[in-house]
């Protein structure tokens, strides 16, 4: 028994020893763990302060911004969503709205495709090339103003900038890209119903060219231009500006400037007769001279090439189709003061210049079928005065029957005209001058107590105009049909 505890005893004793030596091992061994764990911390707590010194400032909220619109604006996630593996696992979750997202991309993709070029073909096309580029930075912004984004005030400043500009530029006043500028802002102003400044722009403008001509006709006069249609002792011809001359064109002498300006002037004036005789307006008087001075100049102007040798460089002469328009405007003139008997030859002679196969033809024929029917027997030169006698050289005035022949012969004539118009020339005022043509019949026959015939004319002439949609020509067969109706009733009576 004493043998088995002494040797429990020393087993005992044994193990703690053990467990003595193994704590002092642990305890010799925790001042390196402890100092090395200090040792890291010191190192990590220095990382962080030196972290925290060279940290760089935040960026101001500018460029944030910036950078947030950038990432809204990458596409990376909009195109690897369309990539192959997610594309169908896309489809396979919601084929419709993957169709609808397709079409809708597909459509604004377009509209941005539309939207570029229309800026490079409109605000990038020669009529802004053609000027320097201050006047065409000008120009565009106008533009902008008045189609895209209308603003009035700002529309006249930038108008107002380039007119200015094309005068420290020292561009030829008399050019067609600055008349065409001057003319575009009176047609401004007349559309945002400022009439009186349309007015105001377009005679500054008349009477500049006025001044030109009379100058130029002036030192013709005078010897002063040579036969080249220059002056003379002048070293070279008058020239188109660097700008104007950018496509090789050639040189305009004084007979060619002279020819385009009078132009010019005669479209001006028309144009001024057109305003003068608006509703907005009603200046007759004004109206009345500025045509009849357009349709003198232009008569003086064809007497002039028939006496005199065509000149070098002079051009040719005004088309039908603008003489035409100035005598047809003049002959409206004349018969909205009832002077039927001017506006008819007005009508007649424009009428010469119109193309034969044209539904404006077919319109003038229906004027003066008006005209020749309201015309009175005697005209308001000599009113009273008694006829001659037979031997004078006076021819025989037009009776009242002949009148009336006349003007339906005319309205048949207009009738058939639009008629036989087709392709590309055949418009809707075709239609129109054959609903007018008819109802114009209708008049005629109840004028010459034919009112069978009349009401023919004004049913065939509302039926047309309800088939056409053509609501001034219903309304006036309308009225025919009413008239016909209260002279029937008052014969009856």
């Amino acid at each position: 028994m004493l043998s088995t505890n002494n040797s429990l005893l020393r087993v005992r004793c044994l193990h703690q020893r053990s467990l003595v030596q193994f704590t002092r091992f642990s305890l010799k061994r925790s001042g390196p763990e402890i100092t090395v764990s200090r040792i890291i911390q010191q190192r990590r707590h220095q990382s962080s302060s030196q972290n925290a010194s060279e940290q760089k400032p935040p960026l101001p909220p500018s460029r944030l911004l910036l950078r947030a619109v950038r990432q809204s604006l990458s596409f990376g996630p909009l195109f690897s969503a369309f990539r192959g593996q997610s594309l169908r696992s896309l489809y396979r979750q919601s084929p419709e709205e993957l169709v609808l997202a397709i079409f809708l991309l597909s459509g604004i993709g377009c509209i941005c495709l539309y939207t570029v070029y229309a800026y490079f073909h409109y605000f990038q096309s020669k009529q802004f090339t053609q000027w320097p580029p201050e006047i065409a930075k000008s120009l565009r912004r106008a533009l902008y103003y008045t189609n895209y984004g209308p603003d009035p005030k700002l529309a006249f400043k930038y108008y107002k900038l380039a007119l200015e500009q094309c005068m420290e530029a020292r561009l030829d006043p008399f050019s067609d890209k600055v008349l065409g500028l001057k003319i575009h802002v009176a047609g401004w102003f007349q559309k945002n119903g400022s009439y009186q400044n349309s007015i105001e722009v377009l005679e500054a403008l008349l009477q500049d060219c006025k001044k030109w001509v009379e100058v130029m006709d002036r030192s013709v006069q005078e010897g002063l231009v040579d036969d080249s249609g220059r002056l003379k002792g002048a070293s070279d011809p008058v020239r188109p500006t660097a700008e104007e001359n950018s496509e090789s064109e050639p040189a305009e002498n004084l007979w060619g400037k002279r020819t385009r300006i009078l132009e010019k002037s005669v479209l001006i004036s028309v144009k001024l007769g057109q305003l003068y005789a608006d509703e907005h307006v009603l200046q007759g008087d004004s109206a009345g001279e500025h045509l009849i001075w357009a349709v003198e100049t232009v008569l003086k102007e064809l007497q002039r090439r028939q006496v005199e040798p065509m000149k070098k460089g002079e051009g040719p002469e005004m088309t039908p189709e603008q003489i035409g328009g100035a005598l047809e405007e003049l002959a409206h003139y004349f018969e909205s003061k009832s002077q039927h008997y001017l506006a008819a030859p007005l009508f007649l002679q424009a009428i010469t210049l119109s193309p034969p196969k044209s539904c404006h033809t077919a319109v003038l024929m229906n004027n003066l079928a008006i005209s020749l029917a309201q015309q009175p027997i005697y005209t308001p030169l000599d009113p009273g005065q008694p006829s001659k006698a037979s031997g004078s050289n006076e021819p025989a005035r037009p009776t009242r029957s002949s009148l009336l022949a006349s003007a339906r012969s005319w309205a048949l004539q207009a009738q058939e005209t639009a008629q036989k118009v087709r392709g590309e020339d055949k418009t809707d005022e075709c239609d129109e001058a054959c609903a007018v043509a008819l109802c114009n019949l209708g008049d005629i026959a109840a004028m010459a107590g034919d009112i069978k015939e009349a009401r023919r004319r004004f049913d065939e002439s509302l039926t047309l105009s309800r088939k056409i949609a053509f609501e001034p020509g219903a309304a006036q067969a309308q009225e025919g049909l009413q008239r016909l109706s209260e002279t029937t009733s008052k014969g009856s009576t």
